[in-house]
């Protein structure tokens, strides 16, 4: 018990690193919206995909606590308290709820034995890419002092990028499930 712990605490910290890692990356920016593309909502969903609600969360939340203090580790280099309340900031607070919301899900269909690809990616889509872009368009809506139908729609512009990045995400989870030696853990 106390091992398979240790091994999820590993697994949580490296996941955050590489949340980080692929912070490297820059933002594409749209120009018509003042949030970028990046990679790093495609590790949050990984992330939860790999490791369920709890320990999920506490490597996003681990994650968001280094940008929180000033570290520069969200896409481009930033960091700090003020990006929280710029036009990404809730972008950022939905990574929170994400792997509780997909995690639970996720946790539910594999108990019940019906975790297909489909279905798993389904659930993505929809408790992760959709719940991030949601919470992110009504902080976007109340920061920018945009109406709330514009800055959803705004965010239709992210939709095929965010639907491959949680295909990416389904698909790596999936494969690196059935390394044995990871076998248990995931």
């Amino acid at each position: 018990m106390q091992n398979q712990q240790t091994k999820k605490l590993t697994l949580a910290a490296m996941m955050t690193a590489i949340l980080i890692i692929l912070g490297v990356f820059p933002g594409i920016p749209l120009g018509f919206i003042p949030v970028p593309i990046i990679l790093q909502n495609m590790g949050v969903l990984l992330t939860t995909e790999l490791l369920g609600a709890k320990y999920g969360t506490l490597s996003t939340t681990l994650f968001l606590a280094l940008a929180l203090f000033g570290l520069p580790v969200l896409s481009g280099g930033r960091g700090g308290f003020a990006v929280f309340l710029g036009p990404t900031g809730g972008y950022l607070i939905a990574w929170l709820l994400v792997p509780a919301v997909l995690g639970s899900l996720l946790y539910l269909l594999k108990q019940h034995n019906r975790l297909s690809w489909w279905l798993e990616l389904v659930t993505v889509m929809i408790a992760g890419v959709l719940l991030i872009d949601f919470i992110g368009s009504i902080w976007l809506s109340v920061q920018s002092h945009m109406p709330l139908t514009t800055a959803l729609l705004s965010n239709a512009a992210f939709l095929p990028g965010d639907m491959i990045k949680a295909t990416l995400s389904v698909i790596l989870a999936r494969r690196l499930r059935k390394i044995p030696a990871l076998q248990g853990i995931f």
